[in-house]
């Protein structure tokens, strides 16, 4: 297992490397003065495809390199037995939660427990979530390939991956700036450049990239924020965690249909509390 993580690192570092050749102008900025942007890829145009296409090959040989026989059978059971026989029908999360290596998203003392049905710490206070509510979650905002997507709480970036895989793009807002630049260096060294990470207050959403078809947040908040419900495009899709912190809450699936806002409690769930600027 040692042997398999030193090559994983090296065999990601080779990605970051491809990734800066292929990228010309990868850079922070501030956005909105909420916050920093961290995009995974940028340039327009016929340039700026480009430079997409490569870095995400280069993602894509890296992932397929770091990854191992035993981890592809470790996912490929996870998916059969904790998400598929749990009810989780939809063939494009199913693909994505088979194809994305989750073992890739923990710190290294816990990648021999990344396919455990079960949330793993990240640091910072903060856990990677549970694969089955992943999956669940993904499924109940209903994605599709020409989607754009907010996610509110980046953390280690596999909620993110999962959605990338298959939606059009996605735009993720993390609070803590050390997870935010983390989770941006990974996300971009596994070839996912259709991800877009902000280091900012996710209470406030993304609004220079609203409106969006599908909202998921994965943190516990006291109550559904305004300005997501403001972003969320006329019938899209919000899933949000609502509670105390600390305590069991309500996995809540709203629904925005013109002026008509309707929401449903689904199951208790635990989450993390949803973190604010002070």
């Amino acid at each position: 297992m040692r042997n398999v993580l030193h090559i994983t690192k090296l065999l990601l570092s080779v990605a970051v490397m491809l990734s800066a050749a292929c990228t010309s102008d990868l850079r922070n900025s501030d956005s909105d003065g909420a916050g920093s942007e961290l995009r995974t890829a940028e340039g327009t145009g016929v340039a700026g495809d480009a430079h997409r296409q490569a870095e995400r090959s280069a993602g894509e040989v890296a992932r397929a390199m770091a990854d191992t026989a035993d981890f592809r059978e470790e996912r490929l059971e996870l998916v059969r037995r904790h998400i598929a026989a749990r009810g989780i029908e939809d063939p494009r999360v199913l693909e994505s939660m088979r194809s994305v290596p989750r073992h890739q998203f923990v710190p290294e003392g816990y990648v021999e427990q990344a396919y455990e049905n079960r949330p793993l710490p990240i640091g910072h206070g903060q856990t990677i979530s549970q694969p089955y509510i992943v999956a669940y979650m993904t499924a109940l905002v209903e994605p599709d390939s020409s989607d754009r997507v907010l996610e509110v709480g980046t953390g280690s970036g596999y909620q993110a991956a999962i959605l990338a895989e298959i939606v059009e793009a996605v735009f993720t807002v993390e609070i803590i700036p050390e997870l935010a630049r983390t989770a941006r260096d990974r996300l971009r060294q596994l070839g996912y450049g259709d991800v877009h990470v902000k280091q900012a207050d996710g209470y406030f959403g993304w609004e220079e990239h609203a409106p969006f078809d599908a909202i998921v947040v994965t943190a516990a908040a006291e109550h559904i924020p305004p300005p997501l419900i403001d972003q969320l495009k006329d019938g899209g899709r919000m899933i949000i965690p609502v509670g105390s912190p600390f305590r069991t809450q309500t996995l809540m699936l709203v629904e925005k249909r013109a002026d008509d806002l309707s929401t449903r409690s689904l199951v208790p769930v635990r989450f993390v509390p949803f973190t604010r600027d002070e």
